[in-house]
């Protein structure tokens, strides 16, 4: 039996989600972050990116391309709150559910047909059914393998489905094309214009060696595979596990720590989130780092003390970042919680137990307000407990 995925990306979802709660900034240059010399943008409206603006993108250059650009404060408990609908509805289509950050999961929907159809009517009975419960699109990509899937999300966007039947998967990568190859950034593609490789039906020509020649061990192994539309095992893991990640992959490559802090302060509010809904505390936190060379590391530390809240989190993720990033351009950061227990309170008194425990219960009243209605954020200085409404 054939292996069947689909790869489900919501389109714009920071910048979706506002616009769905205000309908005014509809066809409006939309840019999702803080204001300030050192910020970063999170996301943007499809109407932003006709500038140029795109994630990670210092807000400062952001604002000089799209002066025009409403900026919104990134909410991450609604955001999260809609995430988690659209993840139900996902997990609830078939058994191999696997989410790879607040808005992109696969599903596995091998020999699924006689539930739902042939793959492509599945697919779009899944994007109608999240449309019509929560009002957000996403674009599906169908294939025999989570990379193929992944690149087939982002061929029609947004509101796009693409389907790569495996006669023709080779005709998808060259018709893709070797700069919007998904993992090729600005500086792999111009390494290969320089050693005259311009298509991936030329790259399909280098032999292994020859690439290890040129490009090292990690990125040619990279290159070989996706030539040949074979799966190179980016995305790992099983649909049912004892953690919970989250990763977002740049383009092109991030420099900044400043930026990574900030994108590591978002996931570790996104995997609080998670942590609280499924009711489990982590004792492991680790962090994931890919480079752009594609060589790709994995740090990880168990505290003595007991984790409870994204402040403990972030702090911990931070930490390691810190001790660990080696300043050369990140192409994927991601942030995991392992080794998590069922638990929903301190469960041995311990110094700063009360505190820690505050924070958490401060955590989950303000993911309830926002459930109902409240638009509450949690500042970036966690430490002052700054938590203001957002008039945005």
């Amino acid at each position: 039996m054939s292996q069947v995925f689909l790869h489900i990306d919501l389109d714009a979802f920071f910048a979706s989600v506002e616009i769905l709660d205000n309908p005014s900034y509809a066809g409006k240059p939309l840019i999702i972050g803080h204001e300030g010399p050192r910020s970063v943008v999170s996301t943007c409206s499809y109407e932003a990116r006709k500038y140029g603006v795109h994630s990670a993108m210092p807000m400062v250059t952001a604002l000089k391309l799209c002066p025009n650009a409403i900026v919104v404060t990134p909410r991450g408990r609604r955001y999260h709150e809609k995430s988690v609908e659209v993840m139900n509805i996902i997990r609830a289509f078939a058994p191999g559910f696997l989410q790879v950050s607040i808005d992109e999961a696969f599903l596995d929907i091998s020999g699924m047909e006689i539930i739902h159809g042939l793959p492509g009517k599945g697919a779009r009975k899944l994007k109608t059914e999240i449309f019509d419960k929560t009002g957000l699109t996403v674009s599906i990509g169908v294939a025999s393998s989570r990379f193929l899937a992944k690149m087939a999300s982002d061929y029609h966007k947004p509101d796009g489905l693409t389907i790569v039947p495996p006669a023709r998967e080779i005709e998808f990568i060259d018709k893709v094309g070797l700069k919007k190859l998904w993992g090729i950034g600005d500086r792999t593609y111009s390494r290969l214009m320089n050693k005259g490789i311009t298509s991936t039906s030329l790259l399909r020509q280098v032999p292994k060696e020859k690439l290890r020649q040129l490009f090292g061990e990690s990125l040619s192994e990279y290159l070989y595979s996706v030539a040949r539309a074979k799966d190179p095992g980016i995305y790992q893991g099983e649909a049912k596990s004892h953690s919970i990640s989250t990763e977002s992959t740049y383009y092109p490559d991030l420099y900044s720590i400043d930026a990574l802090e900030d994108f590591l302060f978002e996931m570790s509010q996104e995997l609080s989130f998670r942590a609280l809904e499924e009711k489990v505390i982590p004792r492991t936190i680790g962090i994931k780092l890919r480079y752009g060379d594609f060589s790709t590391f994995t740090y990880q530390t168990t505290p003595e003390e007991a984790i409870y809240s994204s402040n403990d989190i972030f702090k911990i993720a931070k930490k390691l970042l810190r001790e660990k990033y080696n300043n050369n351009g990140v192409r994927l950061l991601g942030l995991v919680l392992s080794s998590v227990y069922e638990a929903e309170e301190v469960e041995q008194p311990e110094l700063f137990a009360q505190k820690k425990e505050k924070e958490r219960k401060l955590e989950k009243t303000i993911l309830e307000l926002n459930k109902k209605g409240s638009r509450l954020i949690k500042a970036r200085s966690l430490e002052d407990s700054e938590i203001k409404d957002d008039k945005s």
